[in-house]
Parts: C-alpha cells; sequence; structure tokens
C-alpha cells in the first residue's frame, strides 16, 4: 500500500507516484504555485513570471528540505522589505500548520523538520531588558567601540590575522567619491548663465507662442577616472594584501577605476579583480603579479605606465593614487622624468607611503620620495584604516 499523506489525500509529493500515475514533479509544481497563490492572497505582489523563478530555484534543491524551500521562496517571490513579515507568517500556515480544508495543497511534512524550520525562521521574542541588561548591553558596546577605536589607528604590518580579517571587512565599506569634472555635454538646470534653447523653443510650442520664463543648462559633471598604483615589492609585503583589498572594494564600487601592481615590472591587473568574490579576485591577482614581494624600480615601472597608459588617455584628467614607500632600486632621473609627465597627465597624484606612520610632520627619507616630492599634490600614510579614512575624505576636495 501506498504512503499517504495526513489526511489520506493520494501519495505525497516526496515519494513514488501512485498506481494512477501521478506525477512527483507535477505535484511539486501544484504545491509551489498554491503556496504563490496564498502569498497573492495574502497582499504580496506575486506574478508568473515570479512563479516560475520560484519553481526553477527549487528543482536543483531537495525538496523535502525545508529551509531550501523558505530562503529559494524568500529570494524570489518577496521582492519588497515590508513583504517579509507577511511571507514568514504565510510560509508557517502553509507548511507548518495542521492540516485543514486546503489540505490536497499541501506538503507532507515530518515533526522534526517542522521544528527545524521553525528553529531557522522564527525569531525569538524576548522580553524588555531590564536596568541590569542595559548597563550590559552598554559595557558590550562601549567595549565593541573601544577595539574599533584601537584597530583604526593600528598599522596593518602589526595586526594579528583575527584583526586583519576584522579590518578588511571594514576597508570593503570604505566608498571612494573621486572629483567630478565638466564635460562637453549639457543638461536642464533651474538657474545659470547659459541659456537653453531647445527646451525654451520646445516650451513655446507647448503654450501655443506664449512664451515661457527663460530655461538654462548647465555642463554635465562626471566623476574623474581612478587610478591605483600598488607597490607589492618586499619592503611593502605587510601592507600590499590590505591596499590590494582596498583597490577591491574601490573597483566593485566605482566604475571608472583602474589597479596597476607593481615590483620590478607593471602588471595591470584590473580584469582580475573584476571578480564577485573578494578572495577568488585577490587570487588571480596575486597570480597575475610575478614579481610579487620581490625588488622595487619605482622609476622604471612608472615610466612604463605613462609610456604605455598614460599616453593613451588613461591617466588624462585622472587622480593618480601610488601606493609604495619609495625604496627605489632604479635611475633617480627615470623616476624624476617619469613623475613630470605624469603630473601633466593627470588631475592630481596622491602618493601614499605606510612608512611615513601617523605623524603628519615627518617627510620619508628615501632617495625615491625626495625625487617625487614636487610632483606630489598630496601625501599621506597609508599604513592604518584611519589614513584609508583620510583619503576617502580628502579626494572629493581635490581642485
Amino acid at each position: 500500500m501506498a504512503d499517504t499523506a495526513p489526511g489520506g489525500h493520494g501519495p505525497s509529493a516526496f515519494g513514488p507516484a501512485a498506481e494512477g500515475g501521478a506525477h512527483p514533479g507535477r505535484d511539486l509544481v501544484d504545491v509551489l504555485v498554491a503556496f504563490g497563490r496564498r502569498l497573492r492572497a495574502a497582499g504580496v505582489a506575486v506574478g508568473t513570471g515570479d512563479l516560475r523563478t520560484y519553481c526553477a530555484a527549487v528543482a536543483p534543491l531537495d525538496p523535502g528540505d525545508l529551509g531550501d524551500l523558505y530562503w529559494a521562496g524568500r529570494v524570489s517571490l518577496v521582492s519588497r522589505r515590508e513583504d517579509l513579515a507577511v511571507y514568514d507568517r504565510v510560509f508557517r500556515q502553509f507548511f507548518l500548520d495542521e492540516p485543514d480544508d486546503d489540505l490536497g495543497k499541501r506538503m507532507p511534512l515530518a515533526k522534526h523538520a517542522r521544528d527545524q524550520l521553525r528553529a531557522a525562521v522564527e525569531v525569538p521574542r524576548a522580553d524588555p531588558p531590564g536596568p541590569e541588561q542595559r548597563e550590559e548591553q552598554r559595557a558590550e558596546l562601549g567595549l565593541v567601540a573601544s577595539d574599533l577605536q584601537v584597530l583604526r589607528a593600528k598599522a596593518f604590518a602589526d595586526c594579528t590575522d583575527d584583526e586583519l580579517a576584522a579590518l578588511r571587512k571594514l576597508i570593503a565599506a570604505i566608498r571612494l567619491t573621486p572629483p567630478r569634472r565638466r564635460t562637453r555635454r549639457h543638461v536642464p538646470a533651474r538657474r545659470g548663465r547659459a541659456p537653453d534653447p531647445r527646451r525654451t523653443a520646445r516650451e513655446t510650442l507647448r503654450r501655443h507662442g506664449e512664451p515661457p520664463p527663460p530655461r538654462h543648462r548647465r555642463p554635465r559633471l562626471r566623476p574623474r577616472r581612478l587610478v591605483l598604483v600598488l607597490d607589492v615589492s618586499g619592503s611593502m609585503a605587510g601592507y600590499s594584501r590590505n591596499l590590494l583589498q582596498f583597490a577591491y572594494s574601490t573597483t566593485r564600487a566605482l566604475d571608472r577605476v583602474e589597479v596597476f601592481c607593481f615590483g620590478t615590472r607593471l602588471t595591470r591587473v584590473t580584469r582580475e579583480l573584476d571578480h564577485r568574490a573578494p578572495d577568488e579576485a585577490l587570487a588571480r591577482a596575486a597570480r597575475t603579479v610575478l614579481d610579487w614581494e620581490g625588488g622595487t624600480r619605482v622609476g622604471d615601472c612608472l615610466d612604463r605606465f605613462v609610456r604605455d597608459w598614460g599616453r593613451r588617455g588613461l591617466s588624462r584628467g585622472a587622480v593618480v593614487v601610488i601606493c609604495s614607500d619609495g625604496l627605489d632600486r632604479g635611475d633617480p632621473a627615470v623616476l624624476a622624468h617619469a613623475m613630470e609627465r605624469l603630473k601633466r597627465l593627470s588631475h592630481a597624484i596622491i602618493w601614499m607611503n605606510p612608512h611615513r606612520g601617523a605623524d603628519p610632520r615627518h617627510v620619508p627619507a628615501a632617495l625615491g620620495m625626495l625625487v617625487a616630492a614636487p610632483h606630489i599634490d598630496l601625501l599621506l600614510s597609508g599604513h592604518d584604516l584611519a589614513s584609508l579614512l583620510e583619503l576617502a575624505t580628502a579626494l572629493p576636495r581635490l581642485r
């Protein structure tokens, strides 16, 4: 005798088909469609395309796993934050409550599966905290804030592995805003000196010849390109991975970003960083850069950047951020010539030297820094999280 669902309504949707030829996949689709209709009746905007997406999402999953059913439906059927509570309530009523008049469309669920899903989707309701609990919460928040303040001012090279992992999450939240430049295109404006004859003529025609108030326009503003040139030589070993993580977060947040790495040779890693998984993106960049933690030839690499990429337009009007300690083993004249040409091509040059530390009055004595100093618009350290936040604050103010 075939297994039946509670209440005797035919074979289980998860078990073998009955002798009458019912198809288990068809039964599963009917159940999912019935659940979608229940959501629609509760006020959630569920369309036919959403139901097809839900069925396609459940197809490769285990239909007996309530967690899979829950999260697949929450991702594909809910498009507004305010519908999450309705979705949770309807899901519990449809899949977890005792059978009722709609039993023919219900899934036969085991008791342990129901308990498991309740634990997964229910938010525990706690009583309001008392005075002692509130004091404990304030103390915990104070400790967390103190730890964040310490991490913010702690150099990357001095952090432990756990602290570096926490810092990378904070680095991923930093958003850079490059300065904007005027383009040749114009956009409508409420006021200004430049008249907009086309809008004025259209408005006159719409008013049947009656002249409207004068219309104006202004140049469209566009963010400048951001170019990150990172030193990954041996002297930068304590900082290069975190700076590369910072570069990855920047490429995910902005459109016009280029990233280069250099030691003894220059390598473009913009395409390697174009990946949704940060660990995979950093691993691809590390495999591409062949001179990781090797020697340093700052002048030769910047000269190649100007010759191969800068003159083609990559650095024209861009903000170039160079992250290096300036320990150059090449000819200082090559570095001076490359910096002079780069200064003429770019809008601004920002140099981040982690060996500079937190003292704003300290000037690194490396020969490369002394040669490059006349062409630098802004000198930062880049050795900790606070210096990266300083860059994010100073970048939109560049003129």
